[in-house]
């Protein structure tokens, strides 16, 4: 299956490096030039991950992000010319799946875009064999349908935080490290930030703290994290 990519970019330059080595790389590429346009085509063209720039006028990519996660969780791989934390911790906290900084590497972006997709992907890289549902007390997770719930409840999930959590539910008394959610996540040898993976799971905490539970991830200082308690809040 081919495919869609949406970039938005208000640099012309950008998205035509992007495009070229999107095409290479055998998929169909939509381009929008600032944000509000990106909503207008994201509408029509339905595309399958969004590579999404941040520092754009008026509409900026924050503010895309934050319209389409109000009825899609269709990926988001963030673009910036600035190495800010901040833009970083932010967008990956409103939705963001993935951060990019410019200048980039085509051959790393067209890595993560598959990294993403492959996250996505409703069905393991066994397709003759769907992957078993797995569920510790009121949370489960179903990788053949890419769906997760809590006490019934659907969650919205991101494509790396719907790894991460499957992750834990693989071994729900394991401790895992950064560096063991980091591969759970993203499956290649590509290299993300404590930061980065601690934004995922403070975006994890706050979807089951919205359904009425808190503590369904836990802190294991100077170690990493673990699966806590998976029961509704009394």
């Amino acid at each position: 299956m081919t495919h869609r990519i949406l970039i938005v970019d208000d640099d012309l330059h950008i998205r035509e490096v992007i495009h070229v080595a999107l095409k290479k790389a055998a998929m169909t590429v939509f381009e929008a030039r600032d944000g509000k346009e990106a909503l207008t085509r994201f509408a029509a063209d339905r595309p399958d991950l969004i590579i999404l720039d941040i520092g754009m006028p008026e509409f900026d990519g924050l503010d895309v992000c934050r319209e389409v996660r109000k009825s899609s969780d269709v990926p988001i791989l963030f673009l910036s010319a600035r190495d800010d934390e901040i833009d970083r911790v932010l967008g990956l906290e409103i939705g963001g799946d993935d951060y990019v900084t410019k200048p980039f590497s085509p051959r790393e972006l067209v890595a993560r875009v598959n990294v993403i997709l492959r996250r996505s992907a409703s069905r393991g890289p066994n397709t003759n064999t769907p992957p078993a549902a797995l569920s510790q007390g009121s949370l489960s997770v179903d990788p053949e349908q890419h769906v997760a719930a809590f006490s019934g409840t659907p969650l919205r999930l991101t494509a790396i935080e719907f790894g991460i959590l499957r992750a834990f539910l693989t071994r729900p008394t394991a401790v895992f490290s950064r560096e063991q959610i980091m591969t759970a996540a993203y499956h290649f040898n590509i290299q993300v930030s404590d930061r980065t993976i601690d934004s995922h799971i403070r975006n994890i905490r706050a979807k089951l703290s919205a359904v009425n539970c808190d503590n369904v991830i836990e802190t294991i200082h100077g170690v990493g994290f673990k699966l806590g308690r998976c029961e509704p809040q009394a």
